[in-house]
């Protein structure tokens, strides 16, 4: 991972443990100008305007509007020249954290202008900067990756765990980062399950890399975090997960908040930022896995992971737009904290959208001649297409979709259907080489599951994959089919010869 930009004025700072085991940190020294001062007023040749970015470089949803247009350098691209602008020093400061708590201190505190942070953060941000702040208050100004369903979220327990369900965890320790996305959406699960966060478990602070070294050495019971890494910790293989946010049907978001300050004072800046991500939203789309794998240089999360959650048929589609889904995502966050005592003051959750503006987004979308409910289609219809690699076939339903990524190969494989999926790595295997994934679908919603942690109904050429197993047994008992694993499945495909596959 690069500890420096190119240039004399990019500068990164880290928030990450300098020890940790399980991820890249990039770090570097802070820039001595923490406040915008009188030169970052802006105007005039020969000044100097700070535009300080707090992001989460392992944390994928922030991923393409952080890290991607940071070492891509889009945001240079974009910035205005001309003007009030013309002559000016830009004083471009990045700085990373592993969670969002720390980017809003640093907010109030006028060291960062803007933000990149889940939903439950970012409505504490909101909040903190209307209670607290003397002269600023903080904006939503758009989204970075979401979830309509909560998935994402997850808690997961050392793989040799006996737990396989929430109610596994009374009188155990769990831990998730307070104050971020995970941690409001632990509570809420946990209360559901009727187990009371306050006495039935020992809830404590980990973050994520701190978590999982935890895991791995049984110093707690489960931990509980966000987007990517409960898909991320299973994948390296030391950890299961026993809940997945989509379970709560609760929508969630990564997204964009900005000092009104300086909003007010350099809209043309603001803009330009959210060009720069729309321009990385093209760029991820365009090459899911060239760019996951430049994501993992940057941030230490594997590519398998990033494609995952930001590439076709993913978990979190990259839309920047603010519509009623985010906004329940921001009111339900501000419900759950409330309710659940996180709150001091009250706070209404229909007060949120007076603290949206998506007007600099709008301008962004002007100014490179997007269309707004193109924008819309187009991450909204991100989904597996194209042809099946063994028998030619249209892909033509993306939950019913396979794929694999064979090492060292660039591209992912698809496939209409599982079967066909499993048919080919059969060959594959034969010819010694390896898929380092392999993703199916959960048939009922859609989900990107890792195929080897997934339930399957088998029912004659027809399989179908589950994240539940209680929705597989469901479906078994509907279809009549049998319920199975997938090295069942590898096993029962192996043995049979190297014939075509219909698809489902």
């Amino acid at each position: 991972m690069k500890h420096f930009l190119s240039g004399s004025r990019k500068r990164i700072t880290s928030g990450l443990f300098a020890t940790s085991l399980l991820f890249v940190g990039a770090c570097s020294t802070p820039s001595a100008d923490s406040g915008t001062g009188e030169a970052a007023a802006g105007g005039g040749s020969g000044e100097t305007i700070r535009i300080a970015i707090g992001t989460q470089d392992q944390v994928i949803n922030t991923a393409v509007g952080g890290a991607t247009v940071r070492e891509l350098e889009l945001l240079e691209k974009h910035l205005p020249t001309d003007g009030k602008y013309e002559g000016v020093e830009y004083d471009i400061q990045w700085s990373s954290y592993t969670s969002g708590p720390p980017i809003t201190n640093k907010m109030l505190a006028d060291q960062i202008d803007i933000g990149l942070m889940g939903d439950f953060p970012a409505v504490i941000n909101l909040i903190k900067f209307q209670q607290e702040a003397q002269d600023a208050n903080s904006i939503f100004i758009g989204t970075l990756a979401y979830s309509p369903n909560g998935a994402g979220n997850a808690v997961v327990v050392p793989k040799g765990s006996d737990a396989t369900s929430l109610a596994d965890l009374k009188g155990g320790t769990v831990s998730v980062p307070f104050g971020s996305a995970a941690h409001g959406m632990v509570l809420k699960a946990l209360s559901d399950a009727g187990i009371d966060p306050e006495t039935d478990v020992k809830l404590i602070s980990q973050a994520p890399e701190v978590g999982g070294s935890s895991l791995r050495t049984g110093q707690i019971d489960a931990h509980a975090d966000f987007v990517p890494f409960g898909e991320l910790f299973p994948f390296r293989g030391f950890a299961k997960k026993i809940f997945d946010g989509a379970q709560t049907g609760v929508p969630t978001l990564h997204g964009i908040v900005v000092r009104s300050d300086f909003a007010e004072e350099h809209p043309e800046i603001v803009v330009a930022y959210l060009e720069a991500v729309l321009e990385a939203n093209q760029i991820f789309r365009e090459d899911p896995e060239g760019t996951s794998a430049q994501i993992e240089e940057w941030s230490g999360i594997d590519k398998e992971v990033v494609y995952m959650f930001l590439g076709p048929s993913g978990l979190q589609p990259l839309d920047p737009t603010i519509r009623e889904v985010q906004v329940s995502a921001l009111k339900n966050s501000i419900a759950t904290l409330t309710s659940l005592g996180k709150i001091e003051t009250p706070v209404d959750p229909e007060e949120v959208t007076g603290w949206i503006d998506e007007s600099y987004l709008r301008q962004a979308m002007e100014d490179m001649g997007l269309n707004y409910d193109e924008v819309i289609e187009t991450a909204e219809s991100y989904q597996i297409t194209g042809e099946d690699a063994l028998t030619g076939e249209e892909i033509t339903d993306p939950k019913l979709a396979a794929q694999y990524w064979v090492q060292e190969e660039e591209q992912v494989t698809n496939f209409a259907s599982i079967p066909n999926m499993l048919q080919a790595l059969a060959t594959l295997q034969e010819e010694g080489k390896a898929a380092d994934v392999m993703f199916v679908h959960d048939r009922e919603n859609g989900w990107k599951l890792f195929a080897e942690n997934s339930y399957y109904v088998s029912n004659g050429d027809e399989v179908s994959a589950f994240l539940l197993q209680s929705d597989a047994q469901t479906y078994a008992t509907e279809s009549g089919g049998q319920v199975t694993a997938f090295r069942g499945l590898q096993e029962i495909y192996a043995r049979r010869p190297s014939a075509l596959v219909g698809a489902l």
